[in-house]
């Protein structure tokens, strides 16, 4: 087969700061799925897309190209209005868990197709399979059934979904090229876009913990992303909310389990659970959802028997005992005063050293390992006061996750609390 273009002649366009056509994009999204450019050609293209961008034609024709490499959802099966949360991934950030069965107990149907965890941010798919016989992958029979029976369904994405994505995906994490929007905004809308929900909310985190350190960037993130969902027929609109502090008062797997559980229970973390009902009440507003107010769906039970019912669905069983760390380290305050701030990127950075999270693709984490936060921003500290709580199978892990920990928290006598809002900006 003779090709239309070389990697060569793509590449060295966008290295000089010139446009890719429609044609030379197509072609080379292909190209790559088929194994006709390499991996290091790719990397190539990535590095000089981070360094000189796209403009929105660009942005929108690669995330059509990806989602044209495979299959897309058709949920028109499902007789309930359909809507999905994206998170750009932080530090404790188990807000996907509560948020699903949540929705499905107010009378919409949530496809939630999600991710693992890489470095420093944790993955809803590693989160749950902490759960006893929990299933992440179904066919999608499966998960139309799940959807049907059960208003939610968390699994990961087929094969077919997106091939391009995958593959670049894997390619973008070892070649820093990461926090390149336009492939961010490419790599999550081309998913949720194949996935077939009608309405998405987004919520794109800003501060230390997330991979837009500044809420400048982080909007301008959310604003491109809101663009590719509404050019493709996707009721879209984003939230810009806050990751300079970790979410709730757990990081890691079976931790953040347990502390979703309590959220759906009608307890759990304040942070948690206005979040929570925040993009529950997006959601629900954006689909055209009439059904139960979600404050009551949490107060009543309904919430909690949607969680049940969905975890069972998938093999789980929701009255396991959730699996715990076999050792613990306890991190102490040195002085006395206000916490005035604790840095998300540091806490997720130790947690990952427990071994809650992986530092390359296919890597096994640890269910037990994370950390417990004892105190938050605005408490008052006493010297010697216990502020985390480490746990481990690995205890030669400690000394590393320790070291990261290192500045983690500031605390002044009598300091004012300096921290991001919950939800910086709305962008719809």
């Amino acid at each position: 087969m003779i090709e239309d273009f070389s990697a060569v002649e793509v590449i060295a366009a966008k290295r000089d700061r010139n446009e890719l056509s429609d044609a030379q994009i197509d072609w080379v999204i292909s190209a790559y799925t088929r194994g006709v450019v390499a991996d290091e050609q790719m990397s190539a293209l990535a590095m000089a897309i981070l360094l000189n961008g796209m403009n929105s034609r660009e942005i929108s024709r690669w995330t059509n190209a990806m989602i044209n490499s495979g299959e897309r959802m058709n949920w028109s099966a499902i007789t309930r209005p359909t809507a999905d949360k994206h998170s750009t991934g932080g530090v404790g950030d188990k807000i996907t868990l509560p948020l699903a069965p949540l929705v499905a107990a107010c009378g919409g149907a949530v496809p939630q197709l999600s991710g693992r965890g890489l470095a420093h941010t944790g993955g809803t798919l590693d989160k749950l399979e902490s759960i006893p016989g929990w299933r992440a992958d179904l066919s999608n029979e499966e998960m139309l059934k799940v959807l049907q029976d059960c208003g939610a369904v968390i699994c990961a994405a087929g094969a077919g979904l997106a091939p391009a994505d995958k593959k670049l995906y894997a390619l973008r994490d070892v070649t820093a090229t990461v926090e390149a929007i336009p492939l961010i905004a490419s790599s999550i809308m081309s998913k949720k876009i194949a996935e077939g929900t009608s309405s998405l909310v987004l919520d794109v985190k800003t501060g230390s913990g997330a991979f837009m350190h500044d809420p400048a960037q982080a909007a301008i993130l959310a604003r491109t992303m809101v663009e590719l969902g509404r050019n493709a027929g996707v009721k879209t609109r984003a939230l810009v909310t806050a990751m300079d502090v970790p979410l709730g008062l757990t990081v890691g797997n079976a931790l953040e389990v347990r502390e979703s559980v309590e959220v759906l229970a009608g307890g759990g973390p304040s942070d948690v659970v206005e979040l929570t009902l925040l993009l529950a009440r997006e959601m629900i507003e954006l689909a055209g959802i009439s059904g139960k107010d979600p404050e009551v769906a949490l107060k009543d039970g309904s919430a909690m028997d949607a969680w049940r019912k969905m975890i069972s669905a998938q093999g789980g069983n929701p009255d396991a005992a959730l699996p715990v760390a076999r050792e613990k380290n306890q991190y102490f305050a040195t002085e006395a005063g206000r916490m005035v701030s604790m840095d998300a990127l540091k806490v997720g950075v130790a947690a990952w050293r427990l071994g809650a999270g992986r530092s390359r693709q296919g890597e096994k984490v640890q269910a037990g390992a994370g950390i417990e936060l004892h105190a938050k921003p605005g408490d008052d500290i006493k010297a010697g006061q216990l502020l985390m709580t480490l746990h481990t199978d690995e205890p030669e892990r400690f000394p590393r996750a320790l070291e990261a920990l290192v500045g983690s928290v500031s605390i002044v006598a009598g300091g004012e609390v300096n921290r991001l809002p919950l939800v910086v900006e709305r962008i719809q």
